[in-house]
Order: structure tokens, then C-alpha cells, then sequence
């Protein structure tokens, strides 16, 4: 798991370690294709499409700013076989975690406010105590920036215990970030090739992270899960073991979801395109 927190020292949280990221739960302890890289995207002004959000930490009462994206301004070309959206204008995803300047709390927004007061006892001895404060003044975020808050975020859900659900949906997400990272990476760069091995192989850790920890959510957590409903995560299970290879999961979850009687016909539909792409990376 090191790779996943490589980096952190900067921010004075060398000392966090994943180990087992996730929990199992059986253990009793307290469709569409990838998009392809492209050449080049037509430059637009990212900054036109953010504003500073308001927000109070609940762990230090600060009041900070984050950056958000205006979403009605803009537009989905298409989604990715796991479910990443991907916006014309902007990378939405890079803007998902809210993160306290002042103690170094973050998570994503869904899960930003709900904390007991264990975890935030935990979060003030384990995060709060060794960060370091970083400024960063830019009027976006680079993906360098992003990949930051993301690491952050899953620091902090191991500090606090976060459910399964909540781990792997940071993982998840941090792929969705370097990908569209990969997406935008200059092809006439002379480091590029490297770049974008590396940001591959960074991407499938994660996506294989994610995968397990979907998985042992299901076992143990009651829906919805991350804002899925059962259909919605069977799918999303069987699309990230088709990307990391493992098709007899793939397989399963796809069986199981075109037998099911309450997945709806556009769950199934998409269950129908992922059975033929994994047949069609089966052979080679």
C-alpha cells in the first residue's frame, strides 16, 4: 500500500500506513470503453467553471473556502465502463474532496460531515497533530494537487476506521483522477511514454483497492452503499474486475444481474455490453 500513500511526508503524515486498507468483514475486530488518450482537447478557461464554497470543519471550527465546480455549466460526453463521467469543460472528479487547510481533515463531500466523536478524537491525535500546512494559491487544481487531497482523504478514512464503502470509493475516485490525467497527458512530450506506464499501473492498483473493498461491502453494510443501490454496485463490481482482469467476478456479477429481477433494463443493458467486452478481452 505504500504507493497509495507515497507522498504524504510532505504534509508531516509519513507515519500513515494502509496496511490491510480494508476489513474484512468475516473477521470479528473492534458501458462504455475507456476513452482513449487524446492528442490534444480544445483549451478551455477551467477557471470559469469554479467558485469557493464555503465550509466549517468539524474537526477544528475553522471556516475555509473550497473550490467547486459549477455543474449546471457543464457537459457529459460520455461514462466510462466503471461509471466515471467525463466532462467537455472540466474534470469534475478533481474537485471531490473537501480538505481543512488548517488541520489537514478531508474526505470526499458525501462523507465530509458524518464523524462520531471517536473518529474525531482520532483525527485530532493521529492527523490533526503531525500536519503540515501546505498553501496552495492557484486558481485550479492540477492533477498533482488533486492526487494530494485524494491521499489526504484516504489517510483520514483509515485514521477514523471509515467503512469499506468509503475507502474504496476513494480509491475509485483517485483512478477516475489519474485517468483523467492520462487522458490529457502531451503525447509529443518526450517523457510521455513513461508518464503514462506509470500513471497505468498507479490507476489498476487503485481500481484493484477499490474492487476489494466494494466487495467486502457488500458483505457487511446495509444499501445504499456509497450511494449505490445493490444493482448499481453488482455492475460497478463486475466493470472493475473486467479492468483488472478477474473475470470469473466479472463473469458472476454479470450472470447474476441479467437473472436478477429487480435490476432495471438499463442496469441489464449495460450488464449485456460488459459480458461482450469481456469475451472480447478473454481472447486476446
Amino acid at each position: 500500500m505504500a504507493g497509495i500513500f507515497s507522498g504524504l511526508e510532505k504534509l508531516g503524515l509519513g507515519n500513515i500506513d494502509g496496511g490491510n486498507l480494508f476489513e474484512d468483514p468475516n473477521k470479528k475486530e473492534a458501458a462504455v470503453k475507456k476513452a482513449e488518450p487524446q492528442k490534444k482537447l480544445t483549451l478551455v478557461n477551467e477557471e470559469d467553471y469554479l467558485f469557493d464554497k464555503k465550509y466549517k470543519c468539524p474537526i477544528c471550527d475553522s471556516d475555509f473556502e473550497s473550490k467547486t465546480v459549477r455543474t449546471g455549466k457543464v457537459r457529459m460526453k460520455s461514462v466510462d465502463v466503471d461509471l466515471r463521467p467525463d466532462y467537455s469543460e472540466v474534470d469534475l472528479t478533481k474537485y471531490d474532496i473537501i480538505a481543512c487547510p488548517e488541520c489537514g481533515y478531508a474526505a470526499l463531500g458525501r462523507y465530509y460531515t458524518s464523524l462520531n466523536k471517536y473518529q474525531i478524537d482520532d483525527i485530532r491525535n493521529k492527523i490533526c497533530m503531525n500536519y503540515k500546512k501546505q498553501k496552495y494559491n492557484e486558481p485550479t487544481y492540477t492533477y498533482e494537487h488533486a492526487r494530494s487531497l485524494y491521499q489526504l482523504a484516504l489517510a483520514n478514512a483509515v485514521v477514523k476506521k471509515a467503512k469499506n464503502s468509503e475507502k474504496a470509493y476513494i480509491c475509485l475516485k483517485t483512478a477516475w483522477v489519474i485517468r483523467g490525467e492520462t487522458q490529457r497527458l502531451d503525447q509529443s512530450e518526450a517523457d510521455y511514454d513513461k508518464k503514462k506506464k506509470e500513471n497505468d499501473e498507479q490507476e489498476q492498483e487503485l481500481l484493484k483497492n477499490a474492487l476489494n473493498g466494494f466487495v467486502m461491502a457488500r458483505q457487511s453494510e446495509d444499501f445504499p452503499i456509497a450511494g449505490m443501490d445493490s444493482t448499481t454496485l453488482d455492475y460497478l463490481i463486475a466493470a472493475l474486475a473486467y479492468e483488472t482482469d478477474q473475470f470469473d467476478i466479472a463473469t458472476k456479477m454479470i450472470s447474476e444481474l441479467l437473472t436478477s429481477r429487480t435490476a432495471n433494463s438499463r442496469i441489464k443493458d449495460k450488464a449485456r455490453a460488459l459480458k461482450d467486452l469481456v469475451a472480447a478481452k478473454k481472447q486476446g
